[in-house]
Protein backbone atom coordinates (compact mmCIF):
# COMPACT_ATOMS: atom_id res chain seq x y z
CA UNK A 1 0.00 0.00 0.00
CA UNK A 2 1.37 3.42 -0.97
CA UNK A 3 -0.85 5.66 1.07
CA UNK A 4 -3.52 4.76 3.53
CA UNK A 5 -6.19 2.84 1.65
CA UNK A 6 -4.33 2.88 -1.72
CA UNK A 7 -2.62 -0.15 -3.15
CA UNK A 8 0.42 -0.22 -5.44
CA UNK A 9 -0.29 -0.49 -9.14
CA UNK A 10 0.61 -3.89 -10.56
CA UNK A 11 1.81 -4.84 -14.04
CA UNK A 12 -1.71 -6.13 -14.63
CA UNK A 13 -3.20 -2.74 -13.74
CA UNK A 14 -0.89 -0.96 -16.16
CA UNK A 15 -1.49 -3.56 -18.89
CA UNK A 16 -5.26 -3.23 -18.53
CA UNK A 17 -5.06 0.58 -18.66
CA UNK A 18 -3.01 0.46 -21.86
CA UNK A 19 -5.39 -1.98 -23.50
CA UNK A 20 -8.41 0.13 -22.57
CA UNK A 21 -6.67 3.30 -23.73
CA UNK A 22 -5.82 1.96 -27.17
CA UNK A 23 -6.83 -1.53 -28.26
CA UNK A 24 -4.36 -1.32 -31.17
CA UNK A 25 -1.26 -1.31 -28.94
CA UNK A 26 1.08 -4.16 -29.75
CA UNK A 27 4.65 -4.71 -28.66
CA UNK A 28 6.92 -7.09 -30.47
CA UNK A 29 9.66 -8.77 -28.47
CA UNK A 30 12.17 -6.60 -30.35
CA UNK A 31 10.38 -3.39 -29.33
CA UNK A 32 10.11 -4.53 -25.74
CA UNK A 33 13.78 -5.50 -25.69
CA UNK A 34 14.79 -2.09 -27.02
CA UNK A 35 12.89 -0.38 -24.21
CA UNK A 36 14.60 -2.57 -21.60
CA UNK A 37 18.19 -2.56 -22.88
CA UNK A 38 19.45 -0.48 -19.99
CA UNK A 39 18.36 -3.12 -17.45
CA UNK A 40 19.07 -6.11 -19.68
CA UNK A 41 22.85 -6.05 -19.35
CA UNK A 42 22.55 -5.35 -15.63
CA UNK A 43 20.35 -8.44 -15.25
CA UNK A 44 22.76 -10.64 -17.24
CA UNK A 45 25.65 -9.70 -14.93
CA UNK A 46 23.45 -10.08 -11.87
CA UNK A 47 22.65 -13.63 -13.03
CA UNK A 48 26.38 -14.34 -13.49
CA UNK A 49 27.15 -13.01 -10.02
CA UNK A 50 24.41 -15.12 -8.41
CA UNK A 51 25.51 -18.30 -10.18
CA UNK A 52 29.27 -18.00 -9.66
CA UNK A 53 28.68 -19.28 -6.13
CA UNK A 54 26.27 -22.00 -7.25
CA UNK A 55 28.28 -23.61 -10.04
CA UNK A 56 31.82 -24.95 -9.45
CA UNK A 57 32.75 -24.67 -13.14
CA UNK A 58 31.82 -22.87 -16.38
CA UNK A 59 28.10 -22.33 -16.82
CA UNK A 60 25.53 -20.84 -19.17
CA UNK A 61 23.32 -17.82 -18.72
CA UNK A 62 20.00 -18.20 -20.49
CA UNK A 63 17.54 -15.39 -21.13
CA UNK A 64 14.02 -16.41 -22.11
CA UNK A 65 11.56 -13.85 -23.43
CA UNK A 66 7.93 -14.63 -22.67
CA UNK A 67 4.64 -12.92 -23.38
CA UNK A 68 2.28 -13.00 -20.44
CA UNK A 69 -0.62 -15.27 -21.39
CA UNK A 70 -3.31 -13.06 -19.93
CA UNK A 71 -1.65 -9.73 -20.80
CA UNK A 72 -0.42 -9.91 -24.40
CA UNK A 73 1.10 -6.43 -24.19
CA UNK A 74 3.42 -7.51 -21.34
CA UNK A 75 6.68 -9.21 -22.25
CA UNK A 76 9.22 -10.33 -19.65
CA UNK A 77 12.76 -11.61 -19.72
CA UNK A 78 13.69 -14.45 -17.38
CA UNK A 79 17.40 -14.86 -16.53
CA UNK A 80 18.82 -18.08 -15.14
CA UNK A 81 22.04 -20.06 -15.00
CA UNK A 82 22.66 -23.72 -15.80
CA UNK A 83 25.61 -26.10 -16.14
CA UNK A 84 24.65 -27.58 -19.51
CA UNK A 85 24.19 -25.67 -22.73
CA UNK A 86 20.47 -25.46 -23.48
CA UNK A 87 18.86 -26.73 -26.65
CA UNK A 88 18.42 -23.71 -28.95
CA UNK A 89 14.84 -22.46 -29.09
CA UNK A 90 12.78 -19.43 -30.03
CA UNK A 91 12.79 -16.36 -27.76
CA UNK A 92 16.16 -17.31 -26.28
CA UNK A 93 19.54 -15.70 -25.70
CA UNK A 94 22.47 -17.78 -24.45
CA UNK A 95 25.87 -16.83 -23.02
CA UNK A 96 28.68 -19.00 -21.68
CA UNK A 97 30.52 -17.86 -18.57
CA UNK A 98 34.13 -19.03 -18.32
CA UNK A 99 34.86 -19.09 -14.60
CA UNK A 100 38.67 -19.31 -14.77
CA UNK A 101 38.97 -16.33 -17.12
CA UNK A 102 36.02 -14.43 -15.57
CA UNK A 103 34.74 -13.97 -19.12
CA UNK A 104 31.25 -13.99 -20.60
CA UNK A 105 30.85 -15.08 -24.23
CA UNK A 106 27.72 -14.46 -26.24
CA UNK A 107 26.62 -17.66 -28.04
CA UNK A 108 23.32 -16.89 -29.77
CA UNK A 109 20.04 -15.03 -29.86
CA UNK A 110 16.92 -16.44 -31.48
CA UNK A 111 13.85 -14.22 -31.79
CA UNK A 112 10.24 -15.37 -31.73
CA UNK A 113 9.03 -18.00 -34.20
CA UNK A 114 7.25 -15.60 -36.57
CA UNK A 115 10.26 -13.28 -36.85
CA UNK A 116 12.61 -16.22 -37.35
CA UNK A 117 10.49 -17.77 -40.10
CA UNK A 118 10.15 -14.40 -41.83
CA UNK A 119 13.91 -13.85 -41.75
CA UNK A 120 14.65 -17.29 -43.18
CA UNK A 121 12.10 -16.82 -45.97
CA UNK A 122 13.18 -13.23 -46.75
CA UNK A 123 16.93 -13.07 -46.18
CA UNK A 124 17.42 -10.48 -48.96
CA UNK A 125 14.91 -8.14 -47.29
CA UNK A 126 16.58 -8.19 -43.86
CA UNK A 127 17.96 -4.78 -42.93
CA UNK A 128 21.79 -4.76 -42.72
CA UNK A 129 21.54 -3.73 -39.06
CA UNK A 130 19.90 -7.12 -38.41
CA UNK A 131 22.44 -9.30 -40.24
CA UNK A 132 24.01 -10.53 -37.00
CA UNK A 133 20.59 -11.68 -35.83
CA UNK A 134 19.95 -13.21 -39.27
CA UNK A 135 23.13 -15.29 -38.96
CA UNK A 136 21.88 -16.72 -35.65
CA UNK A 137 18.45 -17.44 -37.14
CA UNK A 138 19.98 -19.21 -40.15
CA UNK A 139 22.25 -21.30 -37.90
CA UNK A 140 19.21 -22.23 -35.81
CA UNK A 141 17.22 -23.15 -38.93
CA UNK A 142 19.95 -25.35 -40.42
CA UNK A 143 20.71 -27.14 -37.14
CA UNK A 144 24.16 -25.60 -36.60
CA UNK A 145 23.23 -24.18 -33.18
CA UNK A 146 21.80 -27.54 -32.12
CA UNK A 147 25.05 -29.25 -33.10
CA UNK A 148 27.02 -26.56 -31.23
CA UNK A 149 24.94 -27.12 -28.07
CA UNK A 150 25.54 -30.88 -28.29
CA UNK A 151 29.28 -30.32 -28.78
CA UNK A 152 29.46 -27.92 -25.80
CA UNK A 153 27.69 -30.56 -23.70
CA UNK A 154 30.13 -33.28 -24.80
CA UNK A 155 27.40 -35.22 -26.59
CA UNK A 156 27.98 -37.36 -29.64
CA UNK A 157 27.00 -36.02 -33.05
CA UNK A 158 24.15 -38.51 -33.30
CA UNK A 159 22.45 -39.73 -30.15
CA UNK A 160 19.39 -41.87 -29.69
CA UNK A 161 17.81 -39.31 -27.35
CA UNK A 162 18.47 -36.08 -29.23
CA UNK A 163 17.97 -35.84 -32.95
CA UNK A 164 18.81 -32.97 -35.25
CA UNK A 165 15.97 -30.60 -36.15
Amino acid sequence: MDKVGERKRTVGDISRELILKDKKITHSPAEQMASQLDKFEENVFKCVKENIKTFPEDFYVVVLTKKEKLMQNVIRNYFYGRLSCPTPNYDQIVYKYHKKEDKLDFLWVIPDKETSKYMVANTAKVDPSQWGLLQNVLKFADGSLFRLAKELNGEEEKTSILKDN
